[in-house]
């Protein structure tokens, strides 16, 4: 059962997503998606997910506002209104049809909080965690178990993620530099 909390969240992020989708600036669009952003990282706080939240707030309301706002000053006025057509047929049955599919998918999924007495049931956590908790320093040498599952059970994801984060740091610095008109 939802909690009065959580329904507000669900509904502030539903509320500034429509938003964002529906304003005609974009500067007040990108600072809509900030909002949404921070709202997501309260969500990821909320299920316990500190670090997620975390990385949401920085790249998510930070680095990325900081970076659409940088770009949209940098246009000309007339560029930073969108311009609205009409939405697709597609658009409009498959979005409902993906939301059924996913709320469909989502019953099998296992009810959060899963556990009593704030211990979760879930697969990853009565199976890997226990696993990484008892066994990651005599594994990996390493006395941190956040670092040993990062750097050591999941480095080619973390590469890869770093690589991402990466490329789309080296798109912004081409998008925004100076070059004559």
């Amino acid at each position: 059962m939802m909690y009065g909390l959580e329904i507000a969240l669900v509904i502030l992020l539903i509320t500034t997503a429509v938003g964002a989708s529906r304003v005609k600036n974009l500067i007040s669009a990108v600072l809509i998606l900030a909002c949404y952003s921070f709202l997501m990282a309260a969500v990821w706080a909320q299920l316990g997910a500190v670090d997620v939240a975390f990385v949401e707030a920085v790249v998510g309301a930070g680095l990325s506002t900081v970076l659409f706002l940088l770009t949209l000053f940098r246009a000309r006025a007339q560029d930073t209104q969108s311009l609205r057509t009409r939405t697709p047929l597609v658009a409009l049955l498959g979005l409902p049809l993906l939301g059924f599919l996913l709320l469909y998918a989502a019953a099998d999924l296992p009810p959060y909080p899963d556990g009593q007495d704030s211990q979760p049931l879930g697969p990853a956590s009565t199976h890997v965690a226990a696993a990484y908790l008892q066994e990651s320093y005599q594994a990996t040498n390493t006395p941190n178990v956040v670092t040993a599952v990062l750097m050591d059970y999941r480095a080619f994801d973390t590469l890869i993620e770093t690589g991402v984060i990466f490329t789309a740091g080296i798109a912004c610095a081409l998008l925004l530099r100076g070059h004559s008109e």
